[in-house]
């Protein structure tokens, strides 16, 4: 089942899309950049305005236990299993590859600029392992991924409003 039939059948089902896009935006691959879409899939009589604020909340609420939690729970998992080691080991590989030479210039610009990318796998999760790999502290990193979110949600929305109603109608909401 792909995410619009998730969302079609959780919409069927009574939950509302208020809810649906929450939840969306919580999770990992999808995030702000699949819940917006989502939004107007479902058709959704919600205003972009507050379909962009529940996206951006629901893709933070991750945030902070992730960054709190993600080096403990790796280096316990690590230590305790052989498989868990080398998949941490290869995600951690992974993300370094991808990112490491705009964090090691920018740091916590660099680690905004890449969050606020609208691309899949640029999101707030790849932010945090991101954070957590390149040692910044989490008063820095909590902030540069909310502002990388909070950017990364206006241009999903303006494209996506764009791509529903079309342009003149984007216009006119202002």
């Amino acid at each position: 089942m792909d995410k619009t039939g998730l969302a079609n059948w959780l919409s069927s089902h009574g939950l509302p899309s208020e809810v649906i896009i929450f939840l969306f935006a919580m999770v990992p691959i999808f995030e702000l950049r699949g819940a917006i879409p989502v939004a107007a899939i479902l058709g959704a009589n919600i205003s972009i305005w507050k379909i962009y604020l529940i996206a951006v909340i629901g893709n933070m609420v991750p945030v902070l236990p992730i960054l709190l939690l993600l080096g403990p729970a790796s280096n316990f998992l690590r230590n305790h299993s052989k498989i868990f080691d080398r998949f941490f080991e290869w995600l951690f590989a992974r993300t370094r590859r991808r990112i490491e030479a705009k964090i090691e210039k920018y740091g916590a610009l660099g680690l905004m600029l890449f969050v606020a990318i609208p691309l899949p796998v640029t999101g707030a999760w790849t932010g945090c392992i991101a954070a957590f790999l390149f040692g910044i502290r989490l008063k820095y990193a909590f902030p540069s991924i909310l502002a990388g979110v909070m950017i990364a949600g206006v241009v999903v929305s303006i494209v996506t409003y764009i791509a529903t109603y079309g342009a003149a109608a984007f216009i006119n909401i202002f």
